[in-house]
């Protein structure tokens, strides 16, 4: 029973949250899932509806580089190789997604590393 509840909680709040966001070509929707292990990070055209890029603690460019760190060590590296393979896009603009995560821990992290990067939220 408790499980149906808190699930309905974050639906609830990930349609609060997007229902304020809307991303298109020139200024993307960065959206964030965290898992307990990963973090998965893409840059979406709503009005085009399209994934622009994505980037997560999976991606070949830092699988190896991230070995041995911690969690929100490795979601600022996601969010700095998000930001640069936008920028190599020509984007600089963006809207933050959190989805049903709280804007702390390595959401924050991931936010902190594409604004590093050179990413304007």
């Amino acid at each position: 029973m408790a499980t149906k509840r808190i699930e309905r909680i974050r639906v609830k709040r990930k349609k609060r949250v997007r229902g304020k966001v809307q991303g298109t070509e020139n200024r993307p929707r960065i959206s964030v899932f965290r898992s307990a292990v990963h973090i998965y990070v893409q840059a979406i055209a709503d009005d085009a509806g399209k994934t622009l890029t994505e980037a997560s603690t999976l991606s070949k460019e830092l699988a190896s580089s991230l070995e041995g760190k911690k969690k929100i060590e490795a979601a600022r590296a996601v969010g700095m190789l998000l930001a640069k393979r936008l920028k190599e896009m020509g984007i600089q603009d963006v809207v933050f997604d959190r989805g049903r995560f709280l804007y702390h821990g390595r959401i924050k992290a991931l936010a902190d590393g594409a604004r590093e990067a050179g990413l304007n939220f």
